[in-house]
């Protein structure tokens, strides 16, 4: 199985940036996993929709550009479906026992996902009604996937 988390812009803090080497590493028992980041644009203060949804389109165009047809795309989001950690492991190996070979999560910029990837998402999944930061976002994803790995292992993880 081959796991990319796709966001749009960088990691800047270290301690983060560590934390999800830490959790790529780990994972690679399991699976191929990658974090793949492209740019984001800058948000300016009082933007209109219209200068929003410019700047949604571009990060979309960027990302995708990482996403194959043959990928099952889940896009993170605020209301999607929300999964207990064990129901997770079950949608991921569902899939993997189903033929798919490559997930890819999509994490959005400050303003979210265009709908055009939305569009192309297979899913998308949330993680309550709370907004965290991006980056600390990527590392919770992250544990969640790697916590899957464990439980279709049959190996402990604390609960």
């Amino acid at each position: 199985m081959r796991i990319t988390v796709l966001c749009a812009g960088k990691c800047k803090e270290k301690f983060y940036a560590d934390a999800v080497s830490e959790y790529v590493k780990r994972l690679s028992r399991y699976a191929k996993a990658e974090v793949i980041e492209v740019d984001d644009e800058k948000t300016p203060d009082g933007a209109s929709d219209r200068v929003n949804g410019q700047i949604l389109e571009k990060e979309a165009a960027r990302m995708m550009k990482h996403i194959p047809d043959s990928a099952y795309v889940v896009a993170l989001a605020v209301g999607g479906k929300e999964y207990t950690s064990p129901e997770f492991a079950d949608k991921i190996n569902d899939l993997g026992i189903s033929g798919k070979s490559h997930i890819i999560f999509v994490i959005g910029g400050s303003l979210g996902l265009a709908e055009s990837i939305y569009k192309r998402a297979n899913e998308r999944i949330g993680f309550g009604k709370m907004t965290f930061p991006h980056q600390l976002f990527r590392v919770m994803l992250l544990e969640q996937i790697y916590r899957a790995y464990r439980i279709i292992s049959g190996e402990p993880y604390h609960k």
